[in-house]
C-alpha cells in the first residue's frame, strides 16, 4: 500500500471525493485526503459534526449521550490523541470509576487509561471540522441529508432531501451506519450492499438526569466518583457529566446508558418511559433509601444504530466503481476503530490515486 505522502495532488488537478457522514471516521478520512491535496466535500444531516460523539446542550448542562470516553491501543491513534491533547480538546477521564452489583459499589479499574473530549466529546470532531477550514479545497456541508446517488459519465452526483444536486465526484465515501449506507448503495453496488446486510446493528437508549444539587455521599465511595459500570438488566453505564474537564460549573448531570439487550427489547419505548426506567435502574444501584436531590430535567435519546452486533473483519470496503464504506461498523465499536477506519480508507484511496 502506497504511503500517503507519495501521492500529493495540486487542488486544480486533484480528484474530487464526497464523504457522507461527519462522524469521526468521515472526518478522519476527509482530513487525510485534504492534507494530500484531494478536493473533499463532507456532508452531514445534523446541525454539527460528531455522530455518536455529539453532545446535547441543555439550558443548565452539557451532556454526552453517545460515547462517554475512549481508550488508546494503536500507535497511530496514540499520536493523534497526543495532538488533540496539545490542542486542548482531549483530557484524561475518568480517574474515579466504580462498579455496582448486588454486593454494592466497588472501585473499577481494568488497567486502561481513558480520555474524553474537553469540554465535551464533540470538541474532538469540532476541532477536526475546524481544521478542514485550513484547506481551501475542503468543505463541510451540515444540515444536508443526502438521499440518493446517481452515476453519470462525468462521475457521481449526490442529491439531498430538497432535490439539490452536488457533484460530479470521482469517488464517494459513505461513513453512515450500514442500514443508511445500504439505502444509498443498493441500486449501484450489490457487493457493498450485501456487506451492509452482513453488519447488523444494535440500538441503545441513553437518558439524562439533571439535579438541582449534588448527589449525596455514599458509604465507602469517593465523593467525586465520575463513572459507574452497573450490573443491572437495564442500565450499563452512568457518567457524571459535571465531573468532566471544563464542566465543573454545571449542576449534577448524569448520562445513563442502557444495556444493549434491554435497548433492543425496548427500542420502540417512548422517550419519557425509557428515561424513567433508566433513572429507576440507577436508583436501584444506590443503597436503600438514599435521598435524591430535586430533579430538574429528565430526558432520553434513542440511538437506532449504536454499534455493530459483532466486530468487523475489515477496516473499510472499496469498490472499483468509485464507492467505499468506512466506520466503526466494519472495524470495531471503539472510537479508536472509527478513526482508524476512516484514516486507513483515505490511505488506501491515496495509494490508488483515488
Amino acid at each position: 500500500m502506497a504511503e500517503p505522502a507519495s501521492v500529493t495532488f495540486t487542488p486544480s488537478a486533484a480528484p474530487t471525493v464526497a464523504i457522507i457522514g461527519a462522524g469521526l471516521s468521515g472526518l478522519a478520512c476527509a482530513h487525510r485526503l485534504a492534507q494530500q491535496g484531494v478536493n473533499v466535500q463532507l456532508f452531514d444531516k445534523a446541525r454539527g459534526p460528531g455522530g455518536r460523539m455529539s453532545s446535547k446542550q441543555r439550558p443548565s448542562a452539557t451532556l454526552d449521550l453517545g460515547a462517554q470516553a475512549f481508550t488508546v491501543r494503536d500507535a497511530r491513534f496514540a499520536s493523534k490523541v497526543a495532538d488533540w491533547q496539545a490542542a486542548g480538546c482531549v483530557a484524561m477521564w475518568p480517574v474515579h470509576s466504580y462498579q455496582a452489583s448486588a454486593s454494592g459499589w466497588q472501585t473499577h479499574d481494568d488497567g486502561q487509561v481513558r480520555y474524553c473530549g474537553a469540554p465535551r466529546m464533540s470538541a474532538i470532531t469540532r476541532h477536526l471540522a475546524d481544521g478542514l477550514n485550513a484547506f481551501p479545497h475542503a468543505a463541510l456541508l451540515l444540515e444536508t441529508t443526502i438521499t440518493a446517488l446517481e452515476s453519470t459519465p462525468q462521475g457521481w452526483q449526490l442529491r439531498d432531501a430538497n432535490g439539490k444536486q452536488y457533484g460530479h465526484f470521482d469517488h464517494v465515501v459513505i461513513s453512515a451506519p450500514p442500514p443508511q449506507a445500504k439505502a444509498l448503495l443498493a441500486d449501484w453496488e450489490p457487493t457493498l450492499s450485501a456487506a451492509c446486510d452482513a453488519c447488523p446493528q444494535r440500538g441503545c437508549w441513553a437518558a439524562w438526569a439533571i439535579f438541582e444539587s449534588p448527589l449525596p455521599p455514599l458509604p465507602g465511595v469517593d465523593a467525586g466518583w465520575q463513572s459507574l459500570h452497573a450490573h443491572h438488566p437495564a442500565l450499563r453505564l452512568v457518567s457524571r457529566n459535571h465531573t468532566k474537564p471544563g464542566r465543573d460549573a454545571q449542576p449534577e448531570s448524569l448520562s445513563l446508558l442502557a444495556q444493549l439487550d434491554w435497548s433492543d427489547a425496548h427500542i420502540e419505548e417512548t422517550l419519557e418511559a425509557a428515561a424513567q426506567q433508566l433513572l429507576d435502574a440507577f436508583i436501584a444501584t444506590l443503597p436503600r433509601d438514599t435521598p435524591l436531590p430535586t430533579l430538574v430535567e429528565l430526558g432520553a435519546h434513542r440511538w437506532r444504530y449504536a454499534q455493530p452486533a459483532s466486530a468487523g473483519s475489515q477496516s473499510f470496503l472499496y469498490s472499483e466503481r468509485g464507492l467505499s464504506l468506512c466506520g466503526d461498523s466494519f472495524r470495531g465499536s471503539r472510537i479508536e476503530d472509527a478513526w482508524l477506519s476512516g484514516d486507513e480508507l483515505a490511505e488506501a484511496l491515496l495509494g490508488r490515486s483515488v
